[in-house]
């Protein structure tokens, strides 16, 4: 038979064939219908832009019209060939029993019968093929077979068998995989991470949405993801890991709050620190954090600052965290808020050293949270008493903003007495708390004679409580006569603060100039 060479047909730009018209025509209504009935002994030429699969795919299919309907239909290749059928619409009204559609659709239409190893093999070689195979729907077949597999079976190690003894083979036999698992300390229900880490991101992002649509464990899901970003960035190049980080980051924001834990967040973190990956992802990476900020470390939060920046520690993502916590999905119990506020106290306390944290930055790290996160201001006072003396040059304005942030009704009697002679904060500040102290001792004394009272009442019931209660009250007493001396001490200090305040304004009203008010130094 005498096969004539009059069909050059270019494949996307990438290689060039040469073919029997005839014999092409007759399988592809696509082709056919283009050169319609003409017996033109002339060479035509075809150029293709967007063949699925690429010149390797035409060859198959090239294959298939001289080898008269004949092909090897596999995992391997199904993908390729039911994308490439379509798109040459070889159907039965143009090749009649040789109908490569027929075949394909067929072979996909058995895909839930395949074995573990065969979905492995379709979905990794249809991954390069992803936009044209998932339109045909292959893909979605695969996933949707091998996610129904882990939802319902939870098989431990799956049989490696083949549809055909022309099907690749991977090494997926159940005593290598109980081995595997062994060696790497996978549990039961990890036994597969392994397996579906070879694919690329995109198909992880249909696998796991296939997942959640199956109601799958999402814990799992998101040991998952950790693990496909551990593995993945061993031989991913730059671009890659951006990939594969912005996929791994969206997929987890579509699970529970509490399906990954707050370590694996922050070592997530660390390395999106070192890639530009997109905002909106690094967004929701914060926001997930920040719903777990109850479950971070110290460790956690001092991370260092961006490149080029002059201060030490990353305050704004911080703040950034705090936001998310406190305006998140999950619920916000006092104790939750209460375990912020004491993480908070302590990262205060670190950060205050730093001689470039602006004031407004150290003001938003104390006020964000709301009064009820602390029991006591005691280790706030301190922070901000670091700050203040590492920022002496502040003026009297922003220290006021500053120490008006504290509570001073939270602060203990020897933080009292500590601010009554801290010259590094604002006198109207150091007037603040006296007038705080005032009103607690009143409420204490308050409740002093109440008990007193009350106690009297029970005596003249049970006579013998007299001595008790009365024991009781003594000792209250001379605990208020004793707080009450230390308000006369702290007040005495006040009226010196003010008439030395007084006097120094005057002398520079005097000097003809104003000057910015400042507090005179006291020792502490």
């Amino acid at each position: 038979m005498v096969v004539c060479c009059d069909l050059e047909v270019d494949v996307n730009g990438e290689e060039t064939f040469l073919l029997d018209k005839e014999t092409i025509c007759s399988f592809s209504g696509r082709l056919s219908r283009l050169f319609g009935k003409s017996a033109s002994a002339k060479r035509n030429k075809v150029i293709f832009h967007d063949f699925p699969g690429g010149a390797g795919n035409f060859e198959l299919i090239s294959r298939f019209c001289y080898n008269n309907g004949e092909i090897d239909i596999n995992p391997s290749n199904i993908s390729l060939l039911y994308s490439a059928a379509r798109f040459m619409e070889m159907n039965d009204s143009v090749s009649g029993n040789c109908n490569l559609l027929e075949k394909t659709a067929k072979a996909v239409e058995e895909i839930e019968y395949w074995t573990w190893s065969d979905l492995l093999v379709a979905l990794k070689h249809g991954q390069d093929l992803q936009q044209v195979a998932a339109s045909s729907g292959v893909l979605e077949r695969c996933l949707d077979s091998l996610v129904g597999r882990l939802v319902t079976n939870n098989e431990a190690s799956p049989c490696a068998s083949t549809s055909s003894p022309d099907s690749p083979r991977f090494r997926l036999s159940g005593d290598t995989k109980s081995v595997e698992n062994s060696k790497h300390g996978f549990s039961r229900a990890a036994w597969w991470f392994e397996d579906l880490s070879v694919l690329s991101p995109n198909m992880i992002e249909m696998l796991i949405k296939s997942m959640v649509s199956k109601k799958f464990d999402h814990a799992i899901i998101g040991r998952f993801l950790v693990y496909y970003q551990k593995s993945k960035f061993h031989i991913a190049s730059s671009d890659e890991k951006h990939k594969v980080l912005e996929i791994v980051i969206d997929m987890l924001y579509t699970l529970d709050s509490n399906s990954i834990s707050c370590r694996s967040l922050f070592g997530i973190l660390r390395v999106v620190l070192n890639l530009n990956i997109s905002k909106s992802s690094r967004s929701k990476l914060e926001s997930m954090i920040g719903s777990q900020l109850d479950e971070a470390t110290l460790d956690n939060l001092l991370i260092p600052s961006p490149h080029g920046t002059s201060y030490l520690y990353d305050v704004n993502l911080v703040l950034k965290f705090l936001k998310a916590f406190l305006h998140g999905d999950r619920q916000l119990s006092p104790m939750r808020t209460k375990k912020v506020g004491s993480l908070m106290d302590l990262y205060i306390a670190e950060v205050a050293p730093d001689p470039c944290l602006k004031s407004s930055k150290f003001l938003a790290l104390i006020t964000t949270l709301p009064d009820s996160a602390r029991d006591s201001c005691d280790e706030l006072y301190h922070a901000i008493d670091i700050y203040l003396e590492v920022h002496a040059g502040l003026c009297e304005e922003e220290k006021m903003k500053i120490c008006c942030a504290l509570n001073y009704k939270k602060l203990s009697t020897e933080a009292y007495i500590h601010i009554s002679r801290n010259a590094k904060f604002a006198s109207e500040s150091t007037a603040q708390a006296l007038t705080s102290r005032q009103l607690k001792l009143k409420n204490f004394q308050q409740g002093a004679n109440y008990n007193e009272t009350k106690g009297k009442a029970k005596r003249d019931e049970a006579g013998e409580q007299k001595l008790d209660i009365s024991a009781e009250n003594e000792k209250l007493r001379e605990h208020l006569q004793g707080m009450q001396c230390r308000v006369m001490e702290l007040e005495q200090v006040c009226k010196k603060m003010q008439s030395q305040m007084a006097k120094f304004v005057k002398s520079k009203a005097a000097a003809g100039h104003t000057t910015p008010r400042l507090m005179p130094r006291f020792c502490s």
